[in-house]
């Protein structure tokens, strides 16, 4: 999932219930299927990611890797560093984290990192397969696990199979981290609200069904949010690769975007995990190629 500074997620904008999302679609890539050594499998793919600019201005991209030679579960992070947004082909930075056993991770199960500046730390939310945990770093380009009673581990319910795939947004009241678990192989979209981001409340569903349909996993996934004046915009993937889909809604409760009906869906777009983001007075969406073998970057604009 991107992961953007905090702040950059507020566009002010006149009108926002009449406003959505468009691609300008003049894309550039700037990640491949990266050589992983000998962990690298002819099957593997990157899959959802984060994306933020480091405390030097570079841009960083992590990916998780799934279908490696890793042992478990075989999915890991891979980084990039780009010196401009608009770079093409950004370099590797090679494995930047594995799932770590010792401290209760899931062997092979890193998922899905998402990054906010807060302050002068840098928050990495990822997930470990079961749990959505929390590193940190100062430069925003070294992480390390947030340990606490023996795990960075935040959250995670047994009622939520494969909890992952963590984004966050901050409201008057509180913060609020998205994310996504599949109970009985049936995708959802759930939330949970913190008001010191180590502390979270009980999950909610926020996004569930409607004319995508319901029982699979794959139904909702990769959750992110932009609040634009009082209203909250849900990107919520339904498809990956050559189909790729991402359905959008438009709600005034960042807390619910419709459960079993659609009277906040406004469209659709053709990409997939995307991750939307301001950077000087101009927006973007990164989003994963539809060939699963690379990550690209795009303008989006938003209009009446």
């Amino acid at each position: 999932m991107i992961s953007i500074i905090y702040g950059l997620l507020l566009l002010i904008a006149p009108k926002s219930d009449s406003l959505r999302p468009v691609l300008v679609e003049d894309w550039w890539q700037i990640a491949d299927n990266p050589d992983l050594g000998s962990l690298t499998s002819s099957d593997q793919q990157p899959v959802d990611f984060g994306i933020w600019q480091a405390l030097d201005g570079t841009w960083q991209v992590w990916s998780c890797i799934r279908k490696t030679r890793e042992a478990g579960k075989t999915r890991l992070f891979f980084g990039w560093e780009g010196k401009s947004l608009q770079d093409h082909n950004w370099t590797p930075r090679g494995i930047q984290m594995r799932g770590d056993t010792s401290v209760g991770e899931e062997a092979g199960g890193m998922q899905a990192p998402y990054v906010i500046k807060l302050g002068s730390d840098y928050k990495m939310f990822y997930g470990d397969w079961n749990h959505i945990c929390l590193a940190e770093s100062r430069d925003g380009k070294n992480f390390t696990r947030v340990i606490r009673e023996g795990t960075p581990a935040l959250f995670g319910d047994p009622t939520e199979t494969n909890t992952r795939d963590a984004m966050l947004i901050k409201t008057k009241e509180y913060w609020i981290c998205y994310y996504v678990a599949h109970p009985n192989n049936d995708g959802a979209i759930y939330a949970r609200t913190s008001t010191d981001l180590l502390n979270w409340s009980a999950s909610r569903k926020v996004s569930y069904g409607g004319h995508v349909g319901k029982g699979k996993l794959w139904q909702a996934e990769c959750p992110f949010v932009v609040q634009i004046n009082d209203d909250y915009f849900l990107f919520r993937t339904e498809m990956y690769g050559k189909n790729n889909k991402t359905n959008i809604y438009r709600s005034p409760d960042p807390l619910n975007f419709g459960i079993d009906d659609d009277r906040y869906f406004i469209g659709s777009i053709p990409v997939a995990a995307p991750e939307i983001f301001e950077f000087e007075d101009q927006w973007y969406i990164a989003c994963l190629l539809p060939s699963l073998d690379g990550i690209r970057i795009g303008r989006l604009n938003w209009v009446e």
